[in-house]
């Protein structure tokens, strides 16, 4: 662990990986209407309450953009979308969002599912009774638009593993491999670059200083190469060619040095964990592919794209569980930095 008084951290995998760029998943046709970056271009034109949401359907090989009204239906039809009329607004459902936040309750995670129209709420194994009476209590007010559920173990921050980069006090694991001009750099997870360490391969080479860190709120981090240690633009035997977006229904794949490459669906965006200690991450990416402690800060991608840095999850790999993931693009930005 990083520290006693700490969750644990997700540390991810081995090596030094690269980032991804957004597309469909490769197994499926390309959507019959608008692309997702189309689609969600829609709806944040047609507003919060007017639309609640996107996402990529495979077995229709669509992307669907929910609507609230029959006029913002219309819209997407004539600009050659698919429309699913539901009953709450993603205004609706952020507001149910910020009264699941206001109980500020270590533990829990929520993220609006559009595929349900729902706010999902979850718990972990740490939420008594108590507080689960108090976070039903405080989304009451919004119906069915919010589904509280229970998950196994606890949201945690898995600091462990091999193929590790180490600092004087703490191991983590390379994300992705990325490059402003002729420096070189590595992106893993915000809480494993609190404190701006130095970081070392696993048999001590140093190979350079944080350079930048950003958590709790955000979870990424950058490392700047400082020595020759070897490293290239790939996750394992993918190449890495550009970073992109997520979308819910993408087929994602992690690889980490615990469980090696596990693949999913991406669940939901803009997820919420409150890990405890008053470590509040936003923004994540909610997916249904495993992790274990040693997994974190490393790669989520689809084929050659970068989607994002492991964060924390509940769960494992024998049983299943629930990740969730930075987006790498706002690290990319953050840094001025691009995957090669």
């Amino acid at each position: 662990m990083k520290s006693t008084r700490r969750l644990q951290l997700l540390a991810v995998a081995s090596g030094l990986l690269a980032a991804t760029a957004f597309a469909l998943p490769s197994a499926h046709a390309a959507p019959s209407t608008t692309s997702p970056e189309a689609a969600a271009s829609l709806a944040a034109h047609l507003g919060t309450d007017n639309t609640a949401g996107t996402y990529y359907d495979a077995a229709a090989h669509t992307t669907v953009v929910n609507v609230t009204t029959q006029a913002a239906a219309d819209a997407v039809h004539a600009a050659g979308g698919t429309a699913h009329l539901v009953a709450h607004s993603t205004a609706q459902l952020n507001q149910a969002g910020n009264a699941a936040r206001s109980t500020d309750i270590a533990g829990t995670a929520w993220a609006v599912d559009p595929r349900t129209d729902t706010l999902q709420v979850e718990a972990d194994s740490r939420v008594t009774s108590a507080q689960l009476d108090r976070l039903t209590k405080a989304t009451a007010g919004y119906g069915d638009a919010v589904r509280i559920s229970r998950v196994p173990g606890t949201f945690s921050k898995l600091l462990s593993g091999g193929d590790a980069v180490e600092t004087d006090s703490w191991r983590c694991s390379v994300g992705f491999n990325v490059r402003s001009g002729s420096t070189y750099y590595f992106l893993t997870a915000g809480h494993c670059t609190e404190g701006y360490p130095d970081y070392y391969t696993g048999s001590g080479s140093y190979i350079g200083p944080t350079t930048g860190t950003s958590f709790p709120g955000n979870d990424y981090g950058i490392v700047r190469y400082d020595t020759s240690v070897a490293h290239d633009g790939t996750v394992g035997s993918q190449d890495i060619t550009s970073a992109a977006n997520a979308f819910v229904g993408e087929s994602v794949k992690r690889r980490g040095s615990t469980t090696g490459i596990h693949s999913g669906t991406v669940q939901a965006l803009n997820a919420t964990v409150n890990y405890g200690s008053g470590e509040v991450v936003s923004g994540l990416i909610k997916t249904n592919v495993c992790a274990e402690p040693g997994d974190s800060g490393g790669s989520l991608y689809d084929g050659t794209k970068a989607i994002g840095l492991t964060s924390g999850g509940s769960g494992n790999c024998t049983s299943g569980g629930t990740t969730y993931f930075q987006p790498v693009t706002e690290a990319l930005s953050a840094y001025g930095v691009s995957v090669y």
